[in-house]
């Protein structure tokens, strides 16, 4: 009682919560997927990609429908989730930028947690994971398993030599036990039993699939059966502008390899989808095993759950694989938040956010002070249920000078060079029609570009590999 009497004492102290909003000094359990995009049943009940476990997960808690990343890209779209602060507050706009170089004292939410009496432990992909590790940062935990070496298939078995590195091939992985979110979740399973009681836990769990190559086990081959192709426009990008054609010309060899490929070896683009498909499945299973030890052990009341994915996906819409661009399906991504004694189980919010909110969200839920820095914030009124008064778009920005605006109806695409996109959402889901340059919208994206960052940080220098 004592213990927790001071840590009230240190936040009433602070003026930095409410406490008729916060639990006390709940279990955090922090799930991040990698390149997981919108076509799964957890956002879209159609989708071929069946997502039960995160279904499951969604039903305790709330599912917004409509979030997305900070970029779409691994590493920027990381760093700012993970520290509450943009691309553009940072420099931080690509997958080689020093982050820790360029945020020396910035504390991550990891570190907040440890300082408010945590046990923080993590594994797998948690930080961006290039140059073996060297994006990690060691101080922002108690104890953390990194990614294991992952073994490949002795041959490649898909990959034409035109369509590029051994990241884009996909199959049968040979034995889950090898595989390394097998391992992340065993060593989280781990943490979980282990756990004294002593300190609440913060566990951050990093599950690498659905990240290219698409290999899974074959059960989850077999689990998703035939999968649709996704949907696409012929000629999509002829009403792109300038400044959206710029920013695709360092990609668009994935769409034009995967032609190549198809022409060469029909039936390798569906066997691609088919694999992605597969990789999603074997994540949501992961998902799965871990809830089924959160729920084993740990109080119910007591413990809080979130899990997102850093961006989507594209697997050929638009013309395009990977991700990169800041267009849907790139940018919109999984996102449930469950706050006991907050959060109505199986509740929706279709407010559009982005994954800037969860620093300063998590924050103020586990009864912690306050950080003002953030360029985000707090979603608690949304998880409470009040969406009434939320104005604000979610954010996408991807290299310095480019940024996407989501509004419920709308997204507004402005680039470095000025130049434009706007789909409404409404008629054109799949955004197949370019309407920026139509008269009777210039009010609507006057508007819109007050939200555009004005103050832009340059490019931060990359990390080079340590010898």
């Amino acid at each position: 009682m004592i213990k927790k009497i001071s840590f009230h004492l240190l936040v009433l102290f602070l003026g930095a919560v409410n406490f008729t909003h916060a639990l006390d000094r709940p279990n955090v359990i922090f799930i991040a997927i990698d390149d997981m995009n919108d076509w799964i049943s957890l956002l879209d009940p159609d989708s071929p990609i069946k997502t039960p476990n995160l279904e499951r997960l969604a039903s305790k808690g709330m599912l917004f429908t409509h979030a997305y990343c900070p970029s779409p890209a691994c590493n920027p779209s990381r760093v700012s989730i993970l520290t509450g602060l943009r691309p553009s507050t940072t420099g931080v706009y690509g997958n080689n930028s020093d982050w820790r170089g360029a945020l020396p004292n910035r504390k991550t939410i990891f570190q907040k947690f440890k300082d408010f009496g945590y046990s923080v432990k993590g594994a797998g992909k948690i930080f961006h994971h290039k140059l073996n590790g060297a994006f990690h940062d060691g101080p922002s935990f108690d104890s953390f398993q990194h990614m294991i070496p992952q073994p490949h298939p002795a041959k490649k078995l898909n990959n034409a030599p035109e369509y590029g590195s051994i990241r884009t091939d996909w199959g049968i992985f040979p034995k889950e036990e090898d595989s390394i979110d097998y391992n992340t979740i065993e060593y989280c399973i781990d943490s979980i039993k282990n756990s004294n009681g002593d300190k609440p836990l913060f566990l951050a769990c990093g599950i690498y699939r659905p990240h290219s190559p698409f290999f899974a086990p074959k059960k989850y081959h077999s689990i998703v059966g035939d999968v649709p192709m996704p949907k696409r426009k012929t000629n999509d990008l002829l009403d792109l502008p300038e400044g959206a054609s710029k920013l695709h010309r360092s990609t668009k060899w994935f769409w034009q390899g995967m032609q190549k490929l198809e022409a060469k070896m029909p039936g390798s683009y569906r066997d691609f989808v088919k694999s992605y498909a597969a990789c999603c499945a074997f994540a949501d299973a992961q998902v799965g095993k871990l809830l089924d030890e959160v729920e084993r052990s740990l109080p119910k009341d007591n413990t809080v759950i979130v899990l997102w994915s850093d961006h989507g996906f594209h697997l050929g819409e638009k013309e395009h694989i990977e991700k990169f661009m800041l267009w849907e399906k790139s940018t919109h991504v999984p996102f449930v938040f469950v706050v006991p004694g907050m959060t109505e189980e199986g509740s929706l919010c279709k407010v559009p956010v982005d994954l800037t909110v969860l620093y300063p969200t998590l924050l103020e839920v586990c009864g912690m002070p306050r950080d003002r820095s953030c360029d985000g914030v707090s979603v608690l009124p949304l998880l409470r249920g009040n969406q009434e008064n939320w104005e604000r778009p979610a954010l996408m920005t991807y290299k310095k000078g480019n940024h996407a605006l989501r509004t419920e109806r709308w997204r507004y695409i402005r680039y470095a060079d000025g130049t434009e996109e706007l789909y409404d959402h409404e008629v054109d889901p799949h955004e197949w029609d370019n309407i920026a340059q139509k008269p009777e919208y210039s009010g609507l994206i006057n508007d819109y570009k007050k939200w555009i960052p004005e103050n832009e940080k340059d490019q931060v220098p990359n990390l080079k590999r340590k010898k």
